[in-house]
């Protein structure tokens, strides 16, 4: 038995035991997909073991550092443009090929290294059994493109695992740790990387010896055993739980769920069938297209910022200057990815509370599961809390994170620098002020640049890494790196004010208050942004970024932008900071703010708001439809990002749809601003600039896009 292609090799492993091995090794990728060669090299590669007289066992391999990430949606997209019914055929013949290594008259083992997702996944759970490395991760997480598993994870998860505990997984997209995937069932065997290729040959020797493992594929081939009321419990009332968490928006997960529950009574066969016709319908979806936009986006910035790092060497220690919330989460969050941190403030009390914040997030992830009491005190450890900038001189990159002021930051800047190694890099977590303001007190200028970190650390996934005029390329590289190596999405960003995100952020929260004084109600503004798709309203957010930020960063970006950002007269927020209202911090803003029994926040509406507010009404109570709240809000941000591009602060409309999804939480599923803005129509935004120009400059449209409407173009390259 010998085959070899440019994606799969196949061949005798042990003669005398009958053992082959399939090795995936596309060539040219750094990791293995499933594309087109690769599914037609495995439908060779199979075919020819079905007829190989002396195979008596398959160890299913990987040659790459991952044993396989899923389908290549560059390859396979196309196929979404198919009419739905041959979509389905199409998928049908793919589904074959696993089904039919199922079927080999001999047991397989699938030996997972690294990730395994997506079509990695449901091959490896057509094998017989599976061994899996320490430190690999495994998962479904199709429902996060707006589709489903389609080839067979639907079926054949439930039947190994239970469908209670398939849903779970496929329906989050969750990946799995390799001790969750034992204790699952989803693998035999954890053991570590070097022992991988042993265990696996071990267990088919066990398993060739022992025809049980017959009854193994039988059973993942017939219906599921489930009596009435077991599946009534596992299908009804996972589609209301999973219904409500996805939202309306989402329908993928609910999909999954629903297809597993019409093939439970379903032999493999015709579950396979039903999949095929539910990830065809998924895959026609408007989400499923804004979704796949984003997976692209994100591979965009991915390949961005590997050209940027290039060989920049990797960070081996850090340093933060403030043991605030930011600074105990930066703390955290390069501890947790194994890089050691310094932090410095001022007294014992400041460092007492920034360790203490890096402690609560450690133990929330004990308490998940997702670390081990040991991992976490060997994180805390790689913590050190300091009072002399002197600790500093072996951090290769330090990360200034005191209070929004430029007096301050300009103080401990400049005592930092003094206390650094010549060719370490300074940055700041500044989140308003011009990079080239902060650098003006500096003697190292080039190794200077912004790392903005939005709040909370442990949870938002951007940063924008902020170059200015002077700050190098090694500068910038190893800024990059270390955002990377923190598990963060870097987005580079050039100097200016509000930088990307909050520069597009402010015209909406700026408009939001315009509307309240003109007499639409807070609950209304928030209620209608929410079924838009935010996670919440601008008067909830504003809670909880806290009052006195809100009130500054309006104040320093009316200064910076005088053309576009006007100071609102007893605007709204203004209003309940003077009156001592900082929203979640200390219970009271736009609502009023309690801690429930699981520790979360929890909001009410407070009447004595209104009376805070009455100085700056200028009229009577006002309705507005969901469809000019939204001209409203959103028309001022797309116009501000146009202008973004135009001057250069970022390079493409990828970017502004990543930072406002990654950074303030715009819905996913309308692919990011600009996504959005493409979808309604430039020209008819362009017209809805002027319908609304009398509420001022920040309705005053770009010549980018004038230009757009009168070639009838968006932001974007149509979708294909």
């Amino acid at each position: 038995m010998k085959f070899e292609g440019k994606a799969i090799k196949c061949s005798m492993k042990d003669a005398k035991s009958g053992i082959a091995e399939l090795c995936f090794d596309l060539q040219g990728e750094s990791v293995n997909k499933f594309n087109q060669l690769t599914m037609g090299e495995l439908d060779q590669a199979v075919e020819q073991l079905s007829q190989a007289t002396e195979v008596k066992g398959l160890l299913i391999t990987s040659a790459k550092e991952a044993f396989i990430v899923g389908a290549d949606p560059n390859e396979f997209l196309p196929a979404f443009q198919m009419p739905e019914n041959e979509l389905a055929q199409w998928l049908s013949k793919a589904q074959g090929i696993f089904s039919r290594l199922e079927d080999l008259p001999f047991p397989s083992v699938a030996a997972l290294n690294g990730y395994t997702l997506g079509g990695g996944m449901e091959l490896a759970m057509a094998a017989t059994y599976r061994v899996m490395s320490e430190g690999a991760k495994l998962g479904q997480p199709e429902v996060k493109l707006g589709i489903i598993p389609g080839f067979g994870g639907t079926v054949r998860m439930p039947r190994l695992i239970g469908p209670d505990n398939a849903i779970d997984l496929i329906a989050s997209g969750r990946d799995v740790r390799a001790s969750e995937a034992l204790k699952l069932g989803l693998v035999s065997t954890v053991v570590s990387p070097d022992k991988l290729e042993a265990a696996g040959l071990a267990l088919l020797k066990k398993t060739i010896a022992d025809e049980s493992w017959k009854k193994v594929v039988a059973e993942k081939k017939e219906p599921l055993k489930l009596n009435g009321v077991e599946r009534t419990m596992s299908f009804t009332l996972a589609k209301a739980l999973v219904g409500e968490k996805a939202g309306p928006n989402y329908p993928a997960p609910v999909e999954a769920v629903k297809v597993m529950e019409k093939a439970a009574g379903d032999t493999r066969d015709k579950a396979m069938a039903k999949e095929a016709q539910s990830f065809a319908k998924m895959a026609k979806t408007p989400q499923a297209a804004m979704l796949i936009t984003i997976f692209h986006g994100d591979q965009f910035l991915k390949k961005k910022a590997k050209s940027i790092v290039k060989d920049s060497q990797k960070i081996k220690a850090a340093g933060v200057l403030g043991a605030g919330i930011m600074g105990g989460g930066i703390a955290y969050q390069s501890s947790s990815r194994g890089v050691a941190m310094v932090m410095k403030d001022i007294n014992h009390e400041a460092i007492g509370a920034g360790l203490g914040e890096a402690a609560r997030l450690f133990g929330k992830q004990v308490q998940r599961g997702r670390l081990t009491p040991e991992e976490a005190a060997g994180g805390l450890t790689r913590i050190q809390g300091v009072l002399s900038y002197g600790d500093l001189r072996f951090a290769d990159v330090v990360v200034e994170a005191v209070p929004e002021n430029l007096k301050i930051k300009h103080q401990v800047l400049i005592e930092a620098e003094q206390a650094m190694e010549e060719n370490a890099v300074l940055a700041s977590n500044t989140s308003t002020i011009p990079i080239t303001r902060l650098a003006e007190v500096l003697k190292r200028p080039e190794n200077f640049c912004g790392m903005h970190f939005f709040n909370p650390v442990h949870m938002m996934p951007l940063v924008e890494v902020i170059r200015y005029e002077k700050t190098s390329a090694e500068a910038l590289a190893r800024v990059v790196a270390y955002a990377q190596q923190m598990g963060k999405i870097p987005i580079v960003v050039q100097d200016g004010p509000g930088f990307l995100v909050n520069r597009i952020l402010i015209p909406y929260m700026m408009t939001f208050q315009q509307l309240v004084k003109e007499g639409v109600s807070v609950e209304a503004v928030d209620k209608a942004m929410k079924k838009f798709g935010w996670p919440m309203g601008p008067a909830e957010l504003s809670d909880v970024v806290g009052l006195d930020t809100s009130h500054h960063i309006g104040v320093v970006m009316a200064e910076a932008l005088p053309d576009t950002i006007k100071l609102i007269d007893n605007a709204p927020s203004t209003l309940l900071f003077n009156a001592g209202r900082l929203g979640q911090k200390n219970g009271k803003g736009y609502y009023s703010w309690e801690i429930d029994k699981r520790g979360k926040h929890k909001k009410t509406f407070d009447p004595e708001v209104m009376d805070v507010l009455k100085p700056g009404l200028e009229g009577g109570p006002r309705e507005m439809s969901q469809e000019e709240l939204e001209e409203r809000l959103l028309l001022p941000m797309i116009i501000e990002a146009s202008r973004c591009l135009e001057q250069g602060i970022v390079e493409s409309p990828i970017e502004v749809d990543m930072g406002t999804i990654l950074g303030i939480g715009f819905p996913p599923f309308r692919g990011g601003l600009l996504r959005y803005a493409d979808s309604v129509g430039v020209a008819k935004l362009v017209e809805a600039a002027d319908r609304h120009k009398a509420h001022g400059p920040l309705y005053e449209p770009t010549r980018q896009m004038k230009e757009l409407a009168g070639k009838g173009q968006g932001f974007h390259p149509p979708l294909a």
